[in-house]
C-alpha cells in the first residue's frame, strides 16, 4: 500500500534501512531495553527496534498510517496522537525516534523533566538542530534548548545523515545525536524558565531579556549577575551552562 508523505506534517519517511545499523550502535540496544519511538511513520525503525529489544511504544499523529503499522510484533503498541499534547509517560528508558522536524526541539526540551525515566536518547533530528543540542557559549548556534540538554546529559554519539534515506529527501541535512541523562539540576523547573527567558530575546542584555519575560526586574537581574561575577550588559549567549543554574539560585 503506497502513502504519500504530508507535507503540513513535515513527514519524511525513513527509508534506507542501512542506517538502521547506526542507529542500534548509538542507541546501544538490548534485548531488555523498553524503548520510546515519536513519528514511526511507515514502520522502518519500529521493526528495527520490535526485533532487537523487549518492548517498543510508538506514537504516531497520522492515523492514516495505521495500516502501516499493523503486525509489527506482539513487543509493539502503537498510540496515534500530538506527541506534544499526550501523556507519553511509559516504562520505556530509551528514547529512540527518526522525530519529525516540525516538533524535534520543544519535545525533546520537554522529555528532559518531563520523562525523567528515559536514560539514553538516540534521535534523527535536522542537521541544524543536532548542531545546537551541544554548541558552546558564544556560537551562533548556541541557544536555550544547548543549555537544558547540556545541564541535563552528556553526548555519547553523532552520526550525520544523507538526506538519500529519506522519502521525500528534505531540504535539509540531518544527523543522528545520542546524548545519556547525568541528571537534572536543583530547582530545574526555575533554572528552565530562567533559561528561556534569558534566551527570549536574545540581542538584548540579560537584565532586560529577563524583565522583559517578566522573570525579575533588570534591577534584580544586574545584581543576581554581579553576584556570580558576571557585568550587567552580559547576554545570555555568554554564560556557560552551569552559570545559568548559578544565576538561578541569585534571582531565587
Amino acid at each position: 500500500m503506497s502513502v504519500s508523505p504530508k507535507k503540513q506534517l513535515g513527514q519524511h519517511f525513513l527509508v534506507d534501512e542501512n542506517i538502521l545499523g547506526v542507529i542500534g550502535r548509538l542507541a546501544e540496544l538490548s534485548p531488555a531495553d523498553v524503548v520510546l519511538e515519536i513519528g514511526p511513520g511507515l514502520g522502518v525503525l519500529t521493526r528495527y527496534l520490535a526485533s532487537r529489544v523487549a518492548h517498543v511504544h510508538a506514537v504516531e499523529l497520522d492515523a492514516s498510517l495505521e495500516p502501516h503499522l499493523r503486525g509489527l510484533g506482539d513487543n509493539v503498541d502503537v498510540r496515534f496522537g500530538d506527541a506534544l499534547r499526550i501523556d507519553l509517560t511509559t516504562d520505556a528508558t530509551k528514547l529512540v525516534a527518526n522525530l519529525p522536524y516540525n516538533i524535534a526541539t520543544p519535545l525533546l526540551v520537554e522529555s528532559l523533566d518531563g520523562l525523567p525515566a528515559i536514560e539514553l536518547w538516540c534521535v534523527m533530528v535536522q542537521r541544524e538542530v543536532a548542531d545546537r543540542l551541544f554548541a558552546a557559549p558564544r556560537t551562533k548556534a548556541y541557544g536555550a534548548v544547548s543549555v537544558l540538554v547540556q545541564l541535563t546529559c552528556e553526548r555519547t554519539g553523532f552520526h550525520p545523515v544523507s538526506r538519500t534515506v529519506f522519502r521525500p529527501p528534505p531540504n535539509v541535512d540531518s544527523a543522528l545525536v545520542a546524548f545519556r541523562r547525568v541528571g537534572l539540576p536543583a530547582g530545574y523547573p526555575h533554572v528552565k524558565r530562567v533559561v528561556a527567558a534569558a534566551f527570549a530575546h536574545r540581542r538584548k542584555t540579560l537584565p532586560n531579556s529577563l524583565e522583559l519575560a517578566g522573570v525579575s526586574s533588570r534591577a534584580q537581574a544586574a545584581a543576581a549577575l554581579e553576584a556570580i561575577g558576571r557585568d550587567a550588559a552580559t547576554r545570555a549567549e555568554a554564560l556557560a551552562p552551569a552559570e545559568f543554574v548559578t544565576l538561578a539560585e541569585a534571582l531565587a
